[in-house]
């Protein structure tokens, strides 16, 4: 068990988190920022079910978080059910948050006789089911999120899924798109267009999923046609890193990647960056597409999730390219590489946006309204 602050605050409302992992990602940043916006407010459990609680480290410490690694056997069915339960009562929270698929056991045990309020967060899918729903899990999901539990989606995608995939009622959906500290992003000072030198970038967690293999591919191909100099930086952390770090090397522009490592401060690198590239397999509502924008760049991405529509409609054809259309993404990367004023264009745009629809001040008062 890890944790910090002084604990036994027993007046603060008591809300328990159910991650499949604890490691650094999209649905852990977010809770991060829900911590720091309200540490009086609740105290908080968080259960990591594959013992990874990497993203600890980022929590603040006057906040009353305590980490728990409890080991219980995936899909164990009616015994498992029965020792999350029992468990969940010692815990006493006053509301239980799961999230995604790998969470789903403990909304089983909750479904009948609940032991809290329940809700459920649900982000995305691995690669598993970037092109359709597996049946049995949209229909585990169907059983297991009806009855009281309220299911937030941060992506109109999702919301589609929930209603017509997984046949949930809509009184029992709640859509809060992500958001991020706006003002945060755009403070860093960049010199972007001045140097000669463009650096397409991306922030992703390094799994299979992002398929930054591709990136990779794709910035070899333009950089060798490129009238201007072209660095890639590559920016986070994963268990994809070695094979991604070996298929840079082999690659003969090796010397034009970086990779950088985990960033607890990623509007530093942003602000290095001239294009954001996003080449990810499956996604719904990336925090890093929201962070880009907020930094003033230009996005270029396949059509996963909702960033075709998150995108300021300036740069909607830059970040709507067909899954599989590689020659298009190489494309939109080598147009924006060659044009400066093309770039300082969309990332206006795209800052002015997310300042307008993506900031984090909307989705805390949403969470806020949502857990009491």
């Amino acid at each position: 068990m890890f944790g910090n602050a002084i604990y036994n605050s027993s007046a603060r409302p008591h809300l328990a988190h159910i991650f499949p992992t604890f490691a650094v990602g999209g649905s852990q940043i977010r809770l991060g920022q829900i911590v720091r916006s309200a540490p009086e407010r609740y105290r908080h459990t968080i259960i990591a079910l594959d013992g990874n609680c990497e993203m600890a480290r980022h929590l603040p410490a006057e906040v009353p978080v305590r980490i728990l690694t409890p080991q219980i056997p995936k899909q164990s069915g009616i015994s498992g059910w029965r020792r999350i339960r029992a468990l969940l009562r010692e815990l006493e929270p006053d509301v239980l948050l799961t999230y995604n698929w790998g969470a789903m056991d403990w909304c089983l045990a909750n479904r009948f006789g609940p032991v809290a309020r329940h809700v459920h967060i649900e982000d995305g899918f691995g690669p598993e089911e970037r092109h359709r729903q597996l049946p049995r899990r949209a229909l585990t999901r169907r059983f297991a999120l009806r009855g009281g539990c309220v299911v937030v989606v941060p992506s109109r995608n999702l919301e589609n899924i929930a209603l017509q995939a997984w046949r949930l009622p809509p009184r029992g959906l709640r859509y809060i798109p992500n958001g991020v500290d706006c003002a945060r992003f755009a403070a860093v000072p960049t010199a972007r267009g001045q140097t000669g030198e463009v650096t397409i970038g991306t922030v992703a967690t390094l799994r299979r999923e992002k398929n930054l293999a591709r990136l990779i591919e794709a910035f070899t191909q333009v950089v060798g046609q490129s009238a201007v100099p072209l660095k890639l930086v590559i920016v986070g952390e994963g268990p994809e890193r070695g094979a991604l770090e070996q298929a840079a090397a082999r690659s003969p522009m090796a010397s034009a990647i970086r990779f950088t490592g985990s960033c607890s401060a990623p509007e530093l690198e942003l602000a290095r960056f001239d294009v954001f590239a996003l080449s990810s397999d499956t996604e719904q509502m990336p925090l890093s597409v929201l962070e880009a924008m907020a930094s003033g760049l230009p996005v270029v991405s396949f059509a996963v999730g909702d960033v075709p529509h998150m995108v300021a409609p300036e740069n909607s054809a830059f970040a709507s390219i067909a899954p599989d259309d590689e020659e298009a993404f190489r494309r939109a990367l080598a147009t924006l590489a060659q044009s400066s004023s093309l770039r300082a264009e969309l990332g206006h745009a795209n800052q002015a946006l997310a300042f307008q629809k993506f900031d984090l001040a909307q989705m805390l008062r949403d969470y806020a309204a949502l857990l009491g």
